[in-house]
């Protein structure tokens, strides 16, 4: 019996299966994604979306979708389902929906009079193949099987237009075809484990909407090609499958294929279960590099994310392996002390943060594994690198100031990780000295101190050790309010910024805080009377006018509202292990209860994850990547922390 539960009398509503989507990746970069209904509704879903280092580096949708028909006494029964304009939805497939099932991949069962027709699939691990085994499970007399492929050839981030230059010819394979649309491309290798007839009949479908993208104000329009379709005769109990891929394969070898890579699923049967079998989603395994996919479906690796989510992703999960791998993937980029914003070619480097994430992540690994010898031999001249950066100034004015803190400041340029921009500029700039980025140095250099002092790194401590003192009382004196009862945002000059946002948290929480148990309890209580939520932290209180409590609209109307309202999962994690480290064992049932929360989150959005962020009110709907590394790792790291103060 699956885990996940889905109301089978709904299904068949639009409503219902059309806001509920799937997703598998396959850490060579690929993966699928689409609604349980089966109806993209985002340009980003599709069978087949594959990064394509020939070509740009970035992802494409190959195969956008695989529309079954049964044929059956002459009569024909469309499964798939498209939209159109107006609301219009046809095929209309979802209606022959009777099961949809989760449990080591989706399974999704039709039944159309006396035929029971099920499809469950497999994305092939490091390999850009997708298969997916279809079985007649009941039918009552003869009975065949038609496939039309809808294929697109496109960049995620664009749509396809139906046009003269697309080479529509195809290559007969083993039991099936091969395509390719457009030079650059691999071709697309479309086959069966049974010998099938391929019937040509060229069209361009025009028109399909993409619901989502209508909603986000993008354009969502798309012409799709559909180069024939597939037919083959299928018997009572038999299963065939279907291989889409970018190289040719053995029609022979697909039944194996799919049973052995079905046997290496764990089985989805908790809410832990799930969160484990996300996080596996995130990795990317390319040219000798391991990175972190930020989140699905428009995301690639973005430093900032993967350091926060590193220890989440790894170490609580007891794989210390990826964690370094992770870790020099991520160092083969550090420049003048700085990490990119993202791992792409020509990426700016105007992240204040990032490199005392990094410091942060290894601070846990540190605490996981003991080893500090280890650590300080290998990454101690990389920490030594930054650290000088920050003292002495490096890109975009992010330097030590005279008070021993870190601050920053360039025009039109968000350098937190509070990054929306509207018409160009940052909706929240906070410039000078942010709260957390200060916290972060003084946890990144007490940190320091400590591998040093454990291997006896003599220069090291002698430059170093006399630091956090001063960092302690600057930071106090600049960012703590006596009159508020808690920090400031971020101090630029004789400005101190006092709005209530989440950020002092994250100062609340570090290992090595500049903060006494009383201001951390105040800080705490602040944020769990104006920030906390059920699926995380406010990025703003509620009692400020600037409030956006709904993330929605056209995309400049969302970037107005990420970080003046929004919930951001991630900052949970902070928040828990602060309000533990106040009130211990006896704080337990409080914060179990707000990870309880996210179970709800298994059946709604994306299955079986967590995405990227909530709106601010209530309901708290799910918002941005269906799927967000750093969110799906803040759960089960505060879900680790329970665990061990339990303990």
């Amino acid at each position: 019996m699956s885990y996940l539960k889905f109301d089978k009398t709904r299904l068949v509503n639009l409503e219902y299966s059309l806001s509920r989507e799937v997703l598998r990746s396959n850490r060579a970069g690929s993966y699928i994604s689409t609604t349980i209904s089966g109806c993209n509704t985002r340009k980003y879903h599709g069978m087949l979306v594959c990064p394509l280092p020939e070509l740009d580096g970035e992802k494409h949708v190959l195969l956008s979708s695989f529309d079954e028909t049964i044929i059956q006494r002459g009569s024909e029964f469309n499964l798939g389902i498209h939209k159109y304009e107006g609301d219009y939805y046809e095929p209309k497939g979802h209606k022959y929906i009777r099961d949809y099932e989760v449990d080591r991949v989706p399974k999704t069962t039709f039944r159309v009079g006396g035929v029971v027709f099920s499809k469950d699939r497999i994305l092939i691990q490091n390999e850009q193949q997708v298969l997916t085994r279809y079985t007649l499970e009941e039918a009552n007399s003869p009975t065949t099987l038609r496939f039309k492929p809808f294929l697109a050839f496109r960049n995620v981030h664009s749509l396809s237009k139906a046009n003269l230059y697309a080479n529509t010819k195809y290559v007969p394979v083993p039991n099936g075809i091969k395509i390719r649309m457009y030079d650059g491309y691999p071709f697309l290798h479309m086959q069966f484990s049974k010998e099938v007839e391929f019937i040509p009949f060229p069209n361009w479908y025009n028109g399909i909407e993409y619901l989502k993208e209508q909603n986000r104000g993008y354009d969502y329009k798309e012409d799709l090609f559909v180069p024939g379709y597939f037919e083959v005769p299928m018997k009572k109990g038999e299963s065939i499958i279907f291989s889409a891929s970018t190289f040719e394969t053995s029609p022979k070898s697909l039944k194996a294929k799919f049973t052995k890579e079905l046997n290496k699923r764990p089985a989805r049967d908790s809410f832990m279960s799930n969160l484990v079998n996300a996080a596996e989603q995130f990795f990317s395994n390319q040219d000798n590099d391991t990175d972190i996919i930020a989140g699905f479906p428009w995301y690639g690796p973005i430093p900032r994310q993967t350091f926060v989510a590193l220890p989440g992703l790894t170490l609580d999960l007891g794989d210390s392996e990826n964690f370094e791998k992770v870790i020099d993937t991520q160092l083969k980029n550090l420049k003048d002390g700085l990490f990119p914003v993202t791992n792409v070619k020509n990426a700016s480097y105007h992240n204040i943060d990032t490199p005392l994430w990094f410091f942060w992540a290894l601070q846990q690994y540190s605490n996981e594994t003991k080893n500090c010898s280890h650590i300080w031999t290998k990454y101690g001249p990389a920490m030594k690198k930054i650290l000088d950066a920050y003292c002495e100034g490096t890109s975009f004015n992010i330097k030590m100031n005279e008070k021993s803190l870190i601050e920053g400041s360039y025009e039109n340029v968000a350098l937190t990780w509070m990054d929306s921009y509207v018409d160009g500029k940052p909706v929240v700039q906070r410039p000078g000295m942010p709260v957390e980025v200060n916290a972060l140095w003084y946890n990144a250099v007490c940190f320091a101190l400590e591998l040093a002092e454990a291997v006896g790194d003599k220069e090291f401590l002698n430059r170093w050790e006399s630091l956090p003192k001063q960092i302690a009382a600057s930071f106090i004196s600049e960012f703590w309010s006596e009159e508020q009862g808690y920090l400031a945002d971020y101090v630029n000059g004789d400005h101190k910024d006092c709005t209530v946002r989440p950020n002092m948290v994250i100062a609340a929480a570090m290992d090595y805080s500049p903060l006494d148990r009383e201001k951390q309890k105040e800080i705490l209580s602040i944020a769990k009377k104006q920030l906390l939520t059920p699926k995380g932290l406010r990025t703003l209180s509620p009692n400020y006018p600037e409030y956006e409590g709904i993330c929605a609209g056209s995309v400049s109307e969302r970037e107005k509202t990420l970080h003046q309202g929004t919930v951001w999962p991630w900052l949970i994690m902070f928040f828990i292990e602060g309000y533990l480290k106040i009130h211990n064992r006896g704080g337990i049932p409080f914060v179990k209860k707000i990870i309880e929360g996210f179970e709800d989150e298994m059946t709604e959005h994306c299955i079986g994850t967590i995405p990227e962020n909530y709106n601010g009110n209530p309901p708290h709907v799910g918002k941005g990547a269906i799927s967000q590394a750093w969110s799906v790792s803040a759960v089960i790291r505060a879900n680790k922390k329970i665990v061990r103060f339990s303990e």
